[in-house]
């Protein structure tokens, strides 16, 4: 297939402390409602710093898996480049290095200076570097993901930046500032800055295209749930409350994050376990949530086997907890944006488990939600449409969340100077 001229092969890189996720998309910005956009490869490298575990997978072809010695992610980023542009992907689009027009980063923490997609220049470089204190686990990964592709493509291609933080920038101070002394906000920017801001401003753009509504009709609560969780509250299109707070370990439990707590519980169990600060913080992020309430594992359709197969309490147990805690920020946020047109579901769990999709719609059937059980359970596997009833007054879909699309199409958006 030769594409047409106005076509950019976008290389969309997601770059953590030992992966690299990836994907190569080739798009027009113009065909989105259709699906025309390309996803010509994608991929995923783990374990960096020894013998990295590669799959590759190119559109049309059989997934590949192999192994190689990367030390870094700079001899990631030009593995994968170098993959790409070479015979042996069978990327018919790609002949060279030449061909890749772009390349889009994720990066996860942007502050309050950056509320939309930008052209990576050395100003912005160091506007990311300083978000560092912010997100010390994740924006140096990224920085390292861009300073990789600088180095191998040159200063000539141009490179954007599209952060997590960006869409949550609408929140309105109520939502945003915490309850504690304002000096803290003045000299910190202790605030929310809320997170998997890219996968709710696609599904919201879904859902809208869907209805065939203009962006300022668009009220919609959305969760995105997968190993990490969060609901947003959109009206007019905006983001106006989100369940990630100033990190991404606060709102809904998570696979292996807790969510909301006291804070006063960091300091008990300091005094009653010796916990250090790090140690607390580590325990937070890793070992609860779904994890730590089973005492089994973080991934849903293991725990849903548990509960059904073998009536584990335990299991049953993270799984209702999880739900309950969906079921109360959809509460909170339909008194928030004064009710919702949909709730819409997307990540892995949201996505593809129809079971926890029922359990936490049950019991809010005072708002309206009444769901189709036929259409919920056929609804897996990346399928996308309404899975409530015909009488429900609040229509609850699934969108399957593409954010590389969006990361692909907001780089020719800023490369065009049309963002």
């Amino acid at each position: 297939m030769t594409l047409p001229p106005n076509f950019m092969n976008i290389l969309v890189l997601n770059c953590g402390s030992s992966s690299v996720k990836f994907q190569l998309i080739a798009t027009d910005l113009e065909q989105i409602a259709n699906k025309a956009d390309k996803r010509l490869a994608r991929g995923v490298v783990e374990r960096i710093g020894g013998e990295a575990v590669i799959t590759l997978e190119v559109e049309g072809k059989e997934k590949r898996r192999l192994t190689a010695a990367l030390k870094d992610i700079r001899a990631t980023v030009d593995y994968i480049v170098r993959w790409a542009a070479s015979e042996a992907s069978g990327i018919d689009d790609v002949q060279s290095i030449a061909d890749i027009h772009a390349v889009g980063h994720r990066v996860v923490h942007g502050g309050e200076k950056f509320t939309h997609s930008v052209v990576i220049t050395d100003e912005v470089m160091r506007g990311i570097e300083d978000m560092i204190e912010l997100a010390p686990l994740h924006n140096p990964a990224n920085i390292k993901g861009i300073q990789a592709a600088r180095g191998i493509f040159g200063a000539g291609l141009p490179q954007v930046a599209v952060f997590d933080t960006a869409f949550h920038q609408t929140l309105p101070e109520t939502a945003y500032l915490y309850a504690l002394p304002y000096q803290f906000y003045r000299r910190h920017k202790i605030r929310r800055y809320g997170f998997h801001g890219t996968s709710h401003r696609y599904v919201a753009y879904r859902y809208r295209q869907l209805r065939g509504i203009k962006r300022d009709e668009t009220n919609v609560i959305t969760l995105h749930l997968g190993n990490g969780c969060s609901a947003a509250a959109i009206r007019g299109g905006n983001s106006i409350d989100t369940s990630m707070g100033l990190t991404p370990l606060e709102g809904l439990v998570m696979g292996t994050r807790s969510g909301d707590i006291d804070p006063a519980i960091l300091d008990y169990l300091a005094d009653k376990e010796g916990f250090s600060m790090r140690e607390t913080e580590s325990m937070l992020n890793k070992q609860s949530g779904l994890i730590g309430i089973s005492g089994l594992t973080n991934d849903m359709r293991e725990l849903l086997a548990e509960a059904n197969e073998n009536n584990d309490r335990r299991a049953r147990l993270a799984i209702e907890l999880f739900c309950y805690r969906a079921r109360k920020y959809i509460g909170a946020y339909l008194a928030a944006m004064n009710g919702t047109d949909a709730v819409i579901f997307t990540g892995g769990i949201g996505e593809n488990a129809a079971e926890i999709r029922q359990r936490i719609c049950d019991g809010l059937q005072w708002t309206g939600i009444e769901l189709d059980a036929a259409k919920n359970d056929e609804m897996t596997s990346r399928r996308e449409g309404i899975i409530s009833a015909d009488n429900s007054r609040i229509a609850v879909y699934v969108i399957p969340t593409d954010e590389e699309l969006l990361i692909a199409r907001d780089t020719v958006r800023c490369v065009r100077g049309e963002l």
